[in-house]
Order: C-alpha cells, then sequence, then structure tokens
C-alpha cells in the first residue's frame, strides 16, 4: 500500500486521489447550495455579495460546463399564464412547465407535445442530430476551468446524462410508460441523447482543455424505489452510460455520477458501466452510505450521505452523531470518500453549522491515515 506523504496536498490532488481511492492528507469537501442559501448568508454578513462559495469555504472541486439540451434552439419560449408567483411556459422541447418566480423549485409538468414514439420523432429528434455549437457555453467552462487551474482546485465538467435529459421534454410519466410499453422509443431517445453529449463535449474538450473529471447529473430513483427495475436500466439505460463513461476513461478521467432517490438496485449496473464515484446518496430516499461501501467500497468512491435535514435542524451534536455513524466506518475499512450533504444546503441551515460541518468532516480522514498507516 501507498505510504502516507506528510505534505499537505492541493484540493486537486485531494479530490484526485479519492477518485482513485488512494489516502488524502484530509478530507475533500465540495457542495450544493440553494441560491436562497447564499442570499441569506449575505444578508447576514457572511459572504460579501456575490462572493464565491467555493474560495470563500476553500472547497476542492468546480463544476461547470453542461449542454443546452432543449431541443428547438430556435424556439423562443411562450408564456402561457403568469401569477404573482409562478409563469406558466411553452419551450422548446415543446413541455409546458411551470415554475416559480421567487424560490428554487422543481417545475411543474403540466403539459407535453411529445408523449410517444410518433411525437419524438416529429417534434423532437430531428433538432438532436446535428453539432450546435450554441449547446455549448464555451466562455462558462474556460473561465471556470481557468479559475480551478489558477486556484489548483479538482475542475469537473458537470452535465446532465440520458434519463435527465429526456424528462424535460417527455416527463418522467410518458418516458416509464414508454420503458414498459414501446422501449425501442426509449432507447432510441438514449442514444440519441448520448450521441449528442459525445458530439458536443468532444468539441469543447478538444478546443478549451480536458477537465479533471467528468459529472453526470442522473435523478433515477425517488423515495424508497428507483424509477425502473435493474433489468430495464441494464436493456435501455446502462448501454449509453457505458458509452459515455467509456469515452471518459478513455481521455484518462474519472466519472462521477450524481443521482438523487433510492437508486441502490441500479449501483451493480452503474458500477458494471464504469461509474468511479457515486454522489448524493439521499438519505430520506433510503440511501445508506456504509452498507453501499460495504458492498462497493473496493470499486468505487463515494461522495455525500450526510442528511441535509440533519443540517437543517442546526445541532451540531446530532451532526456530529450522523457524520461519526457514516464517515469513520467507511474510512477505517478502506474506502475513499468526499464531504458533501446528501443534495445540497437549504436556507434554514445556519451558517455556522455548516462551518461546523466542514471543519469536523475535514478532521475525520485521521481515521483513514490510521488504516493506511497500519496496512503499510
Amino acid at each position: 500500500m501507498q505510504t502516507l506523504s506528510p505534505t499537505a496536498l492541493s484540493p486537486r490532488q485531494r479530490v484526485n486521489c479519492v477518485l482513485h481511492r488512494r489516502p488524502v492528507d484530509r478530507l475533500p469537501a465540495c457542495e450544493g447550495f440553494w441560491q436562497e442559501t447564499l442570499d441569506r448568508w449575505t444578508a447576514e454578513g457572511h459572504l460579501a455579495p456575490d462572493e464565491d462559495p467555493v474560495s470563500h469555504f476553500d472547497l476542492d472541486l468546480r463544476r461547470a460546463g453542461g449542454l443546452n439540451c432543449v431541443a428547438d434552439l430556435d424556439f423562443e419560449p411562450v408564456v402561457l399564464e403568469e401569477t404573482a408567483d409562478t409563469v406558466l411556459r411553452l419551450d422548446g422541447n415543446g413541455a409546458k412547465l411551470r415554475r416559480h418566480k421567487h424560490r428554487s423549485t422543481t417545475p411543474e409538468h403540466v403539459g407535453f407535445t411529445v408523449t410517444d414514439r410518433s411525437g419524438w420523432l416529429l417534434h423532437a429528434k430531428p433538432h438532436l442530430l446535428d453539432l450546435d455549437r450554441r449547446r455549448i457555453p464555451f466562455e462558462a467552462y474556460r473561465r471556470e476551468r481557468s479559475l480551478a487551474q489558477r486556484e489548483a482546485r479538482h475542475f469537473s465538467w458537470a452535465g446532465l446524462a440520458p434519463f435527465e435529459q429526456i424528462h424535460p421534454m417527455c416527463g418522467h410519466e410518458y418516458m416509464l410508460m414508454g420503458m414498459a410499453l414501446d422501449p425501442d422509443w426509449v432507447a432510441d431517445m438514449v442514444q440519441t441523447y448520448a450521441d449528442l453529449t459525445l458530439r458536443h463535449i468532444e468539441v469543447l474538450f478538444a478546443e478549451e482543455g480536458l477537465p479533471d473529471s467528468v459529472w453526470f447529473f442522473e435523478d433515477m430513483g425517488y423515495k424508497k424505489k428507483p424509477f425502473m427495475s435493474p433489468a430495464m436500466y441494464a436493456a435501455l439505460i446502462q448501454p449509453a452510460h457505458k458509452r459515455l463513461f467509456d469515452f471518459v476513461h478513455g481521455l484518462g478521467l474519472k466519472v462521477i455520477v450524481h443521482s438523487c432517490g433510492y437508486v441502490a438496485p441500479l449501483v451493480p449496473g452503474l458500477v458494471e458501466a464504469g461509474m468511479d464515484c457515486l454522489q448524493a446518496m439521499e438519505v430520506k430516499a433510503g440511501m445508506d452510505l456504509v452498507s453501499l461501501a460495504e458492498r462497493f467500497g473496493g470499486q468505487i468512491s463515494f461522495c455525500g450521505n450526510i442528511d441535509a435535514r440533519t443540517l437543517a435542524e442546526n445541532d451540531l451534536e446530532l451532526l456530529r452523531a450522523e457524520m461519526d455513524a457514516k464517515i469513520p466506518p467507511l474510512l477505517e475499512a478502506g474506502g475513499s470518500y468526499m464531504l458533501h450533504s446528501d443534495h445540497s444546503i437549504p436556507p434554514s441551515v445556519e451558517y455556522s453549522t455548516y462551518r461546523f460541518f466542514l471543519e469536523y468532516g475535514r478532521a475525520l480522514d485521521r481515521f483513514s491515515q490510521g488504516a493506511a498507516i497500519r496496512g503499510n
């Protein structure tokens, strides 16, 4: 086993070590924040106006990238209904989505033009077959990658994988019915969106340089159940995941997969497809870091599973107890972990609570260091 260096690692090196399941000097940390949280902490004087939370908290990872996956980029969204609090729009996917104006929420799915194979072939697929540079946020990628390099932080290109690309266009209900009733249609959508992603990130990386890893958002579960069976995942989604992950691995990079909801039954298929790190592991949905680490700790790294609801209690002893119950057992068993909540930080979390979370969590790596030293 590799010996531990007494020299402090840079944030970039620290995250790389976790993704390669190697010892680190302290746990790396990354996080997502609701905008309302940052607004609150700014109003309270903890953050300067528009201050970057990655720099403020000295987090180890930056994310940027994404692609504009709306089918018809030339379509001007149409406001169908507006109130003081919400606005309902028809977008370039042919989707009618109601969004809240004043807070971050998942949009309400009101209606969809694409509800079956014929709608897909007529209204969506023809717009998704060619390279369109308007889909690529070159400037944002260039800016964040350069900033991460100057700060020696790890930089991930972050974007949607096929399941997350499809449901804004036809909705979960029609997609899931299609998986059961017309699987060839869903397979065509999955492969089309995978092609779209590969076609565009290949151009982005060639022109702007590689990231340090690739982070795919792919929410495939809800409370206590995934949206599909493992067999359905293997038949319809996994082939595209393998193509995407193989492309990333071919560049010498690791794959981080964010998946909200209960996705434990799908983890074996994700590992088989080539996932290197599982992120989020939402506690309220039923995900458990310790049991996952027992099964897959020798194959992948982990990021998250600290309940955002516990953080929102602002009870430091309760938070300490949850972290003690999860992180040291994983580390002592030789697992690799990156500190993160199980989703993102809501505005009910006090600034001092989040500071404690970072400081205490980063110190917990003394357990993995001891295990690594004993192993030499």
